[in-house]
């Protein structure tokens, strides 16, 4: 349905959009029943093998492979935008010690946009970027550049250090790290396997089509906001529990498992519905998901530089006991990326609130793919879905002297809040 001609009233009701296709695109293809993922046509594999984060960017954006002068211009460019302006710096270290990363680089891609008016729309009444192809690929650089540099400032405020600066000459992964860990030597330089490891890693999550924060990125931008809005919005997205920490609560769960011994009490719960196994199916994955072997390979390289995590043997044997049970394999609930990566980063040493942010930087570069996309469509209109109304019928307005008074003073909120559930479940049932 293309929402031209249908009849007056008629509403397609489909909760969280299982069966909705919302736009036509050219990003990236998932197919759901094969365990096949392509970014612009080139299969996920291929792209970790003999690619790079950054040339993987660049073909997300544009739709082609960078060659080698294009390639070099882009990183160039890319790097020359790590660097923040100083009062971005002060507004990070105006966030509380405690504050979370997720929290403080959300904020701070957002306030990007006031230190850059002329890439504003909003300022202009118009579609600026359509006019504009210059802008709009400066505001690819200066976003990929920077999202790096706030998430390293986000880290180290939240450790008590100063910022580090980026430094000239190293690759966009490697400079990241020493960002994130330089304590002043001028010849820090992280382990090569842990920069391959990060690097692929960015791949993987680089782009994954039409997910919670990929929406909510096209949703917000279908507005015609600055691209750092619509960032902010999509790593807003990202931020929940459902989305971006999953892989963080993988972690919290194996933690809870303990040890192999207990994996059989726990697998019993979770057939209960006691517990939720973390890390097992997918939304659109009916097979095996592509992306968590890729993590897999991964993993163990890291180990080889950082030494086995503890958890290890518990995901492990937690993984061929959920494979071999008739209960995961009916319902296709197999192991998903969020599975390992988690493993990953602790074993590399990122706390866990950090996790996140190892997810929204790489996927800015799938964002702005949407973004770009988006704005080149003839047919570009402001979202705006439709509801089907199970609330109140008209009725005649109370005037406080002829309300009810609850005797209970501060429980009143609550009663009321208690009423809007029941009417909420109410409404469910009658549509079930």
């Amino acid at each position: 349905m293309n929402g031209e001609g249908c009849a007056e009233g008629l509403r397609v009701y489909d909760p969280a959009f299982l069966n909705t296709a919302v736009v036509k695109s050219q990003v990236s293809y998932v197919d759901g029943e094969r365990g096949i993922l392509l970014y612009r046509g080139y299969r996920i594999e291929d792209l970790l093998k003999h690619s790079n984060y950054l040339e993987v960017a660049y073909l997300l954006i544009y739709g082609e492979l960078p060659d080698k002068l294009q390639a070099a211009g882009w990183e160039k460019q890319i790097m020359t935008h790590t660097y923040l302006h100083v009062k971005v710096n002060d507004l990070m270290k105006s966030f509380n010690y405690d504050a979370h990363p997720m929290g403080m680089f959300i904020s701070s891609i957002a306030a990007l946009s006031t230190f850059h008016p002329e890439a504003n729309p909003s300022l202009a009444g118009a579609n600026i970027f359509l006019q504009d192809v210059k802008l709009c690929n400066k505001q690819f650089k200066r976003i990929i550049g920077k999202a790096t540099t706030l998430a390293a400032n986000a880290y180290r405020h939240r450790i008590g250090r100063e910022f580090n600066s980026p430094q000239n000459g190293l690759g966009y992964t490697e400079n990241f790290l020493c960002m994130l860990d330089c304590l002043g030597e001028a010849d820090y330089r992280p382990h090569p396997v842990l920069v391959d490891a990060l690097d692929k890693l960015f791949i993987i999550h680089a782009e994954h089509e039409m997910n919670c924060s990929t929406t909510a990125m096209r949703l917000i931008g279908s507005s015609l906001v600055d691209p750092y809005s619509a960032i902010s919005g999509a790593a807003a997205a990202l931020y929940g529990p459902l989305h971006g920490g999953a892989n963080e609560a993988v972690v919290h769960m194996l933690e809870e498992i303990g040890s192999v011994e207990n994996i059989p009490d726990f697998i019993a719960q979770v057939k209960n519905r006691e517990k939720k196994l973390m890390g097992f199916g997918h939304r659109v994955y009916k097979n095996f998901d592509p992306r968590a072997s890729l993590v897999r390979d991964v993993l163990y390289k890291v180990f080889e530089v950082c030494g086995q995590e503890p958890l290890m043997k518990v995901a492990v044997a937690l993984e061929q006991a959920a494979l071999n049970d008739d209960y995961f394999v009916s319902r296709r609930l197999y192991p998903n990326v969020d599975f390992y990566s988690g493993l990953i980063y602790k074993a590399m040493g990122f706390p866990t609130d950090f996790f996140p942010l190892l997810f929204a930087i790489p996927r800015i570069s799938g964002w702005l793919a949407h973004w770009n996309e988006m704005l080149a469509d003839p047919d570009l209109k402001i979202w705006r879905p439709r509801q089907v109304y199970t609330g109140e019928a008209a009725r005649p307005f109370v005037p406080m002297s002829e309300r009810p008074i609850d005797e209970k003073g501060d429980s009143v909120t609550a009663s009321h809040s208690q009423a809007l559930y029941k009417r909420y479940a109410l409404s469910r049932n009658r549509s079930s």
